[in-house]
């Protein structure tokens, strides 16, 4: 008898847990609603709830440069136990372009403006409708999936400061001085050494730093589709700026996101040597070395914004083409011309305006050459 009664007490419990989720005016048992609508694993846990992916795939959003977005947004609507979050919007909208962009968070935008979180989800948890979560439900479902991808351990403090601490964590900056305990700093690679099994050369050398710094690359460039695991990962990165990893992929992947810049069709050599490469040098790789005046130019300065740089010959009057005496300052070289020398044609002494190559001083003179004999005054270093 007993156990009867405790039996109907349960069930009348459930049945009033049900209800109190229910709208009064919805009828959910007609909604065809059962575990597989919101979990995609048959036994779904807390530490693993399997939960499906919200539909943003088809809805219309609004779509921002990441460098127009704001630095920090401050969430503070669920201020309870713990202080308000300072989320680093812009650093999360610059890492989403590798991936799903703006619909990974927004959604249900249409011709705009970006709507805050709150505008649909509400703060209580006295909804009608439980295909829409509430506030901290899709809080959680955003941002706890891809921290635990790479972090493989989700705590409340990951992101939350507890109130008793606040005291001390009274702004943005104060924050991630607290937050650095759980996000340690993933350097940037300078040098990443591939290991392959190509027999002629089985060392790959990929400097990161050029690509990004030197040569203009963004992430986007060659991280596409990707997770945050795959650069994040704490348990397979190291606080180092030179590594080496052993390649796994096909060929095909691998040679994927190089071939978009560089002609690697029957040119391996190119990147698979014997030994580590050495970072890259101008004069070396193209038989132009860079001189003073163009050091410090970037590369898109002569080769063009689009990728790959397309190849240039070394002859200045190919960039240069306004140049001759009367619109180029001649003293800029180190050498200031004198009277004579300032009215001849600049191909007088520089044959087939090849500036690159050694002056000749042979149309005019015997037996003259430079720079044992100057047209001028010295004025500053010599090319």
């Amino acid at each position: 008898m007993m156990k009867n009664i405790l039996t109907l007490i349960l069930f009348f419990a459930l049945y009033v847990s049900l209800i109190a989720q229910q709208s009064p005016k919805k009828n959910y048992s007609k909604l065809n609603i059962n575990c597989k609508t919101c979990h995609t694993c048959d036994v779904p846990t807390k530490t693993d709830p399997c939960l499906v992916t919200c539909p943003r795939d088809k809805m219309t959003t609004v779509y921002q440069s990441a460098d127009k977005t704001p630095e920090t947004i401050v969430l503070d609507q669920l201020v309870n136990s713990y202080g308000p979050v300072y989320f680093p919007h812009k650093a999360h909208a610059q890492m989403a372009e590798m991936g799903g962009g703006c619909e990974s968070c927004h959604h249900h935008n249409t011709s705009g403006p970006i709507l805050k979180c709150s505008s649909c989800h509400e703060t209580s948890r006295k909804r009608g409708d439980i295909g829409i979560p509430d506030l901290k439900a899709a809080y959680h479902r955003l941002c706890i999936d891809c921290h635990r991808e790479w972090s493989h351990n989700v705590s409340c403090n990951t992101c939350h400061v507890p109130k008793k601490d606040l005291k001390n964590v009274k702004d943005e900056k104060a924050q991630k001085k607290y937050y650095s305990k759980n996000y340690p700093i993933i350097l940037e690679p300078s040098k990443i050494v591939f290991k392959t099994n190509y027999e002629k050369g089985n060392l790959v050398t990929f400097y990161h730093n050029e690509h990004n710094n030197k040569f203009g690359l963004t992430c986007t460039s060659c991280h596409k589709n990707e997770s945050c695991a795959t650069c994040h990962d704490l348990s397979k990165n190291s606080n180092t700026k030179e590594k080496t990893i052993t390649v796994t992929k096909s060929n095909s992947d691998n040679h994927k996101k190089c071939s978009s810049c560089h002609q690697i069709e029957n040119n391996c050599s190119m990147c698979h040597q014997d030994k580590v490469a050495e970072p890259f040098n101008h004069g070396k790789q193209t038989g132009w070395a860079l001189n003073r005046f163009h050091i410090n130019l970037s590369c898109a300065a002569c080769h063009g914004e689009k990728l790959p740089y397309k190849k240039l010959d070394t002859k200045c009057i190919s960039c240069h083409k306004n140049w001759n005496n009367e619109t180029f300052k001649h003293s800029i070289t180190g050498l200031q011309l004198n009277e004579i020398h300032s009215q001849l044609s600049c191909e007088d002494c520089h044959t087939n305006n090849n500036y690159s190559a050694k002056t000749t001083c042979n149309g005019c003179h015997d037996n003259y050459s430079f720079p044992k004999q100057v047209p001028g005054k010295i004025v500053g270093k010599l090319n």
